[in-house]
């Protein structure tokens, strides 16, 4: 007879794969949604009067037709989530191995500030300070911006082919996709409007990649497997 005692280590390992470290909060959250939306509708079924059978043959109609799709993507969410969740584990563990070092930086920046506005004055020493600190971190900003920006958008492809499959997401997204193009065109102009009249913060501000994004998700569509459906798919305008 096996050892009780001795599946305990298994079954803790398997319970700590299953949580999420940073992001749990949001598991949370989307369970007592579900538990809030299903009480409600059970309440409103209860009380449907003359209209209940009908709600009833309706909802059984809807788990027939969803129920093989939710067991295929049920895992989907939390696998999002605990890719998410891994990533900003990394981003923390290396933001504490470089805290010590930017504390003494910090303390040796604002002594370097407070200096600057005793000798130049306030406004001065704010414009010295502005464009030190652009001219040291632009480089910096942009090459960490050539160097993660492909990883990103691959991983946004990728994330945008898997929700692409899951119901209703092509057709919402077919509402949600124009008004989103429209606003970045509206931010992209207004951005360059501001730059165009001189205004110093309008010309560090990022242009939206609007024709760019629209190509990527394009590509991902045009490469999705043959079984999913094309009808769903979802072109961005710009």
């Amino acid at each position: 007879m096996a050892d009780p005692e001795s599946s305990r280590p298994i079954d803790t390992v398997n319970c700590d794969e299953k949580k999420l470290k940073y992001l749990e909060f949001v598991e949370v959250a989307a369970i007592y949604a579900v538990l809030c939306f299903s009480s409600l509708y059970e309440y409103a079924k209860e009380n449907a009067g003359p209209l209940k059978p009908g709600v009833q043959t309706v909802e059984g109609t809807v788990k027939t037709v969803i129920g093989p799709v939710y067991e295929k993507f049920q895992d989907l969410p939390f696998q999002l989530l605990k890719f998410v969740d891994h990533k900003v584990d990394e981003s923390l563990s290396e933001l504490h191995r470089h805290v010590p070092f930017l504390v003494k930086q910090a303390s040796n920046t604002a002594l370097s500030v407070a200096t600057e506005v005793k000798r130049a004055g306030l406004v001065d020493a704010a414009r010295n300070i502005t464009a030190s600190a652009y001219s040291k971190y632009e480089p910096m900003a942009e090459e960490v911006y050539y160097k993660y920006e492909p990883v990103a958008e691959q991983y946004a492809v990728s994330a945008w082919r898997s929700l692409n499959r899951l119901p209703l997401v092509p057709q919402v997204a077919q509402i949600m996709v124009p008004t989103a193009a429209y606003w970045s065109e509206k931010y992209n102009q207004a951005v360059c409007f501001t730059a165009e009249r001189g205004f110093p913060v309008a010309a560090h501000l990022p242009l939206i990649p609007t024709e760019r994004i629209a190509k990527a998700f394009e590509e991902a569509e045009h490469v999705s497997p043959a079984g999913s459906t094309n009808a769903g798919a979802v072109e961005l305008e710009h």
